[in-house]
């Protein structure tokens, strides 16, 4: 090989390296701007299961979503926002509900639940909470299992009372995924008790 063409192919190489490394720095980037969850690093170019899987803090949540068969739905394209409640916040739910609620007879309110969570639509923080400011203090939320959430915020946190009159805090907003974002919440949503 002549100094001519081993001097273009190592420029070439170089090049190729050093476009490979600028996309890694991009890609980690990208991550560092996300919150860990769980104690596992959220992937924006990860859907929301596919994050959800990750995270130490969300097998609850994981299995009903598997149990209501939402696996498919949240890993589509949305764009989503889902507040994603932890395992804590299923274990502050009666003894037992969790347990009925994973059954397979119980699917239909297993489903109803999780639908409650998320929006269609992705919402971050900041868009939040300007929605909740130009409607003076206090925004109502429509989410795909037919609930009606009613958003407020404290400083930096945001709430979001549910139909029970319960109050759910976000406890790590904005978390990007590639179809949507995940707010952690402290609470499970509940739609209205059955009449």
């Amino acid at each position: 090989m002549t100094r001519t063409k081993m001097y273009f192919a190592s420029s070439a190489l170089a090049i190729a390296a050093t476009g490979a490394l600028a996309v890694s720095a991009t890609m980690a980037v990208a991550a560092m701007d996300n919150p860990m969850v769980g104690g596992a690093e959220m992937s924006p170019q990860k859907n929301i299961i596919e994050n959800a899987v990750n995270s130490a803090d969300h097998e609850t949540l994981v299995a009903a979503v598997k149990a209501a068969g939402l696996v498919e739905t949240l890993s589509g394209e949305g764009p989503f926002t889902v507040f994603a409640p932890t395992d804590a916040a299923f274990g502050m739910l009666r003894e037992g509900a969790v347990e009925k609620l994973l059954e397979p007879g119980a699917r239909d309110q297993l489903t109803q639940i999780l639908t409650c969570h998320v929006v269609g639509a992705d919402a971050m923080a900041m868009a939040i909470k300007g929605m909740i400011d130009d409607d003076g203090g206090m925004h109502i939320v429509p989410t795909l299992g037919g609930c009606e959430l009613k958003a407020t915020y404290e400083g930096d946190s945001i709430m979001l009372g549910d139909e029970r009159g319960r109050m759910i805090t976000v406890t790590i907003a904005d978390v990007k995924q590639s179809n949507g974002v995940i707010h952690v919440v402290d609470r499970v949503i509940l739609p209205p008790k059955p009449e």
